[in-house]
C-alpha cells in the first residue's frame, strides 16, 4: 500500500469500500467475463492446489490496486482464477498477514475483493499448530468456530454500510451446513476430519508453552496467525466460510522440540495429496448450489 492509500498511521485506506471495488474492478476487467463463485484461501504449503485449475488466469497481488504484497515464504501471493470440478473458482494463492505489518483492516482488503467479484461462498485453509498430543502433523481439522486474541480488528475504523453492518453476529462464523456437507465428504472419501476451535494470535513467534496451556485451557485446539480477520471481514460482507486447518505440527511444550516454519511447510507438502482430493470432493458437492454472490454495490461508484 502506498503512502497515499492508508492514512497517516497506515491503519486502513481512505475509503476501504473504494479500494475494494477499484481492486475488484482491475481484476474482472482480466477475466475475460469469468464469473468466480466461490472463493479460496490457501495457507502455507497449499498454495499449489491453485495450479490444478484449468484454463487458469494469474495475476499477481503487486499488480492489484491497493494490494498488499505477501512476503513469507509458501506465499506465491497471486491470484489464480479458473475452473476446477466444473466451478469457477478465484484463489488466493497464498494470503498477507498482519505480522508482515499490516493492519487487519489492510490485511483483508483481498478477501473482500474475492467476494465483491461474486465469491459468496469461501473455503479458507491454514498450517496451524496441533494442541492435542494425540494429533499427529498431517492432520486435518474442520473449523467450527474461532477464538480472536489478535492485536487488532479488521473492523476498527470507519464502517461503510455498502460493505456490511457496523456489528456484525459471528455466532455462525463457520457456517453450520457447508460444515456438515465438508463432514459427509470426508467420510464418504475415507479422509480422516478432526473438529476444533481455531485460535488466531498475531505472531510471527511461535507461542510460548506456557501460552499453550493457557490457550488449551480456554477450548482451543489449533493455533496460527491467519483466518480469523479472513472470516470476520466475509461474515461483515454475509459471505458463506468453511474453514480447514492443516495441523503441521505440535504445537510448544507438547514435544519439546524447537519449532520452524520448515516443517509447517515440509508437512502440508506431504499431506497435499488428501488435502487436495477433499478440496475437489467438497467442491464438486458444493457445485450445484454456488451462484455468483449478486451485492448490488458491485458497481464501482464514480466519487
Amino acid at each position: 500500500m502506498t503512502a497515499a492509500q492508508t492514512d497517516t498511521a497506515g491503519r486502513y485506506p481512505e475509503n476501504l469500500y473504494q479500494a475494494v471495488q477499484k481492486a475488484a474492478a482491475f481484476v474482472r476487467d482480466r477475466l475475460d467475463g469469468r464469473q468466480p463463485v466461490l472463493g479460496l484461501i490457501l495457507g502455507s504449503g497449499l498454495g499449489d492446489f491453485a495450479d490444478r485449475l484449468s484454463d487458469a488466469i494469474a495475476i499477481d497481488y503487486a499488480e492489484i490496486p491497493g494490494f498488499p504484497a505477501s512476503t513469507v515464504v509458501g506465499h506465491a501471493g497471486r491470484l489464480v482464477v479458473g475452473t476446477i470440478e466444473g466451478v469457477c473458482c478465484i484463489a488466493m494463492q497464498g494470503r498477507v498477514h498482519m505480522y508482515e505489518g499490516l493492519s487487519a483492516r489492510v490485511a483483508t482488503l483481498p478477501v473482500r475483493t474475492l467476494i465483491s467479484l461474486g465469491a459468496g461462498t469461501l473455503i479458507i485453509t491454514n498450517a496451524a499448530g496441533g494442541m492435542h498430543s494425540e494429533w499427529q502433523p498431517g492432520t486435518l481439522m474442520l473449523i467450527t468456530d474461532h477464538i480472536n486474541l489478535m492485536s487488532d480488528h479488521p473492523l476498527r475504523g470507519p464502517n461503510d454500510e455498502r460493505l456490511g453492518p457496523r456489528f456484525p453476529d459471528m455466532t455462525r462464523a463457520y457456517d453450520p451446513v457447508l460444515r456438515d456437507r465438508a463432514g459427509d465428504v470426508a467420510a464418504r472419501i475415507g479422509v480422516h476430519l478432526e473438529r476444533g476451535i481455531y485460535i488466531g494470535l498475531g505472531g510471527p513467534t511461535y507461542e510460548t508453552p506456557a501460552e499453550i496451556r493457557m490457550l488449551r485451557a480456554m477450548g482451543g485446539d489449533a493455533v496460527g496467525m491467519s483466518t480469523v480477520p479472513e472470516v470476520i471481514a466475509a461474515r461483515h460482507m454475509n459471505a458463506r466460510v468453511l474453514g480447514i486447518s492443516c495441523i503441521t505440527n505440535q504445537a510448544a511444550g507438547i514435544t519439546g522440540e524447537v519449532l520452524c516454519h520448515d516443517e509447517v511447510t515440509e508437512t502440508a507438502a506431504r499431506i497435499r495429496a488428501v488435502f487436495e482430493r477433499l478440496l475437489r470432493a467438497i467442491i464438486a458437492e458444493l457445485r450445484a448450489e454456488l451462484s455468483p454472490f449478486d451485492r448490488p454495490e458491485n458497481q464501482l461508484d464514480e466519487e
